[in-house]
């Protein structure tokens, strides 16, 4: 969707937290049945963070809002709307929002949480478009949170190298003239359910004892039809957000793609009109954040000033549903 000409919703600060706990490949070595060379070859990850054992996904959320704000140059009770993607929230209820707007000493707003998986910030991130644009908002955080570790099988090696913890926030804001999100495509194809999912823990089948043992309460994947689909799905998002936008592909500064694994983003560097060196990439550092990784990419390549004033920005996701998109902004 296109936003409305007379105003824009421009992304006016980022932030980004990664627990302090590294975990190497080395290190899963003494896991399960693997190694460094096994892993980076097949997924071009070296490392990812691991969330303390008393550290929630709210908690990792917090962090990153405290640095989004500080980016902003705003204060926290200029929030009116809080929308948090995640797949791992603190509880069913309340909303991991709930809990952010709390530790942020917001009085009142809208807050709430968006569920769909890798695509959950791209989600939020319209969501958030919407109500700026439409409504009498004025000022939104939107955050990508994920504690995996708390829900990956760190027996099953197909799945727990590829996982990893953090957060990453941005704040909009409705402000008058052009530029800003200029575009976003969202779609869901829920024929595809059961490629990526985690089976157990909500109503279908509740956590018991014996769900446990089995850990049906962890992340279940089938990895070749989720790497054929994500390329397919990941470049016609592209594709169709640049062209809501009125957009070419070459007059894009950089390409931000959802960091589940380098092998994907090289199939779409091959079938894209982007240099490779605009395609942005960190999958080696922090492995597959889900939600929360495209918003901390686009965080890390503004402090490394690979995104200046002026700049077309696009961001691209996949992730379990089967869910996909893309937003174009312009910095």
């Amino acid at each position: 969707m296109a936003p409305s000409s007379k105003h824009s919703i421009q992304i006016i600060g980022t932030g980004a937290y990664l627990p302090s706990q590294v975990l190497t490949n080395h290190d899963l070595e003494r896991l399960v049945d693997t190694s460094d060379e096994w892993i980076t070859t097949r997924t071009g990850i070296k490392e990812r963070r691991v969330a303390a054992k008393h550290e929630a996904a709210s908690d990792l959320a917090i962090k990153a809002a405290q640095k989004a704000l500080a980016d902003a140059q705003i204060k926290a009770d200029a929030l009116e709307l809080i929308i948090v993607a995640t797949a791992t929230p603190d509880m069913f209820f309340p909303s991991t929002a709930c809990f952010v707007q709390k530790a942020l000493g917001i009085r009142e707003a809208v807050s709430f949480d968006v569920a769909a998986a890798c695509s959950g910030f791209l989600y939020a991130l319209e969501t958030a478009r919407m109500f700026l644009d439409s409504g009498p908002y004025k000022t939104a955080l939107v955050i990508g949170a994920e504690k995996l570790s708390a829900i990956t099988n760190w027996k099953d090696r197909s799945t727990c190298v590829l996982f990893g913890d953090g957060a990453g926030a941005a704040v909009l804001q409705k402000r008058p003239g052009p530029g800003g999100i200029l575009s976003t495509y969202l779609r869901s194809d829920a024929t595809h359910t059961d490629i990526l999912q985690v089976p157990a823990g909500g109503s279908r089948l509740p956590a018991t004892a014996e769900v446990v043992e089995k850990r049906l309460n962890t992340i279940h994947m089938e990895g070749k039809e989720v790497f054929k689909l994500a390329v397919h799905k990941m470049i016609s998002a592209a594709q169709q957000a640049l062209k809501l936008a009125n957009k070419k592909e070459k007059e894009l500064a950089l390409l931000i793609p959802h960091q589940a694994n380098l092998r994907i983003i090289d199939a779409i560097a091959e079938r894209i009109e982007v240099p490779r060196e605009r395609i942005f990439v960190n999958v080696d550092k922090y492995g597959n954040m889900s939600a929360a990784t495209t918003i901390v990419a686009l965080d890390e390549a503004r402090r490394q000033g690979r995104v200046r004033k002026g700049d077309l920005v696009e961001l691209i996701a996949f992730g379990a549903g089967l869910t996909w998109g893309a937003a174009v902004v312009q910095f």
